[in-house]
């Protein structure tokens, strides 16, 4: 498919409702037309991958456009730059999990990104980071818990950062990494005491809100079956 057909296949499918709605979950509208995620990713498997094609409907700025590209881009051919790129337009949550959990986790530079988007000022880059951690503790199978050590170790050691987008993707990534199996959750549970303490309220704020689920029954029951918490794809702030 072309551009021009992609974007003419997501006219087809927008809806006013869909559109004026997405501002309640704080995604922008401006340049959107309103379609369905199923909708998206119904269009994306039709497409099949398509590096080019996915370069191409990034540069429309449209925000159904970008989001179909992050499912139809090849992870292979994906480099440091683009990423760069990428991340740089990010200006919802939406658009930086999604490109995170569908497309960055997969390239062979995602971990590589993790601590250097952390240091970002931009809300999103920064975001992008610990989406990046709480993606890769689904998607990467044969990393080692060391890799999620650092991460949990990152999390830690970052300034406080009140900016609600950063907030709750730090928060989630330490959650992610604690379900992963029961060592990880010792050790995010660990992390999370540690930031539950302390006296600034963002840091409080995410340990305590991950302890909440670490150190709860359903947690603790299915890790001590051996598997990993249910950590679902981004479908929220």
């Amino acid at each position: 498919m072309t551009v021009d057909e992609v974007l003419a296949a997501l006219r087809r499918e927008a809806t006013s409702e869909i559109r004026e709605g997405m501002t309640r979950y704080a995604i922008p509208n401006d340049r959107a037309f309103g379609v369905s995620v199923r909708a998206m990713r119904a269009l994306a498997k039709r497409i099949g991958t398509d590096h080019a094609l996915a370069a191409a409907l990034w540069g429309t700025g449209w925000y159904e456009a970008r989001t179909v590209a992050g499912y139809i881009d090849d992870p292979a051919q994906v480099l440091p730059s683009q990423m760069d790129a990428w991340a740089h337009d990010f200006d919802n949550w939406a658009i930086c999990d999604t490109t995170c959990f569908s497309l960055f986790d997969r390239t062979a530079f995602a971990w590589g990104k993790v601590p250097e988007w952390a240091d970002a000022p931009q809300e999103f880059v920064r975001r992008a980071a610990y989406a990046l951690i709480w993606s890769l503790s689904v998607h990467d199978k044969t990393a080692s818990d060391d890799a999620f050590l650092d991460g949990l170790a990152l999390i830690e050691a970052a300034p406080p950062d009140p900016r609600i987008y950063v907030r709750k993707a730090m928060d989630m990534a330490l959650r992610a990494v604690g379900k992963r199996n029961r060592a990880l959750n010792a050790a995010a549970i660990n992390t999370a005491q540690r930031m539950a303490a302390s006296a600034d309220k963002t840091r409080s704020w995410i340990g305590k809100h991950t302890l909440r689920e670490l150190e709860s029954d359903g947690v603790q029951a299915r890790l001590a079956r051996g598997r990993s918490g249910k950590t679902r794809a981004p479908s929220g702030m």
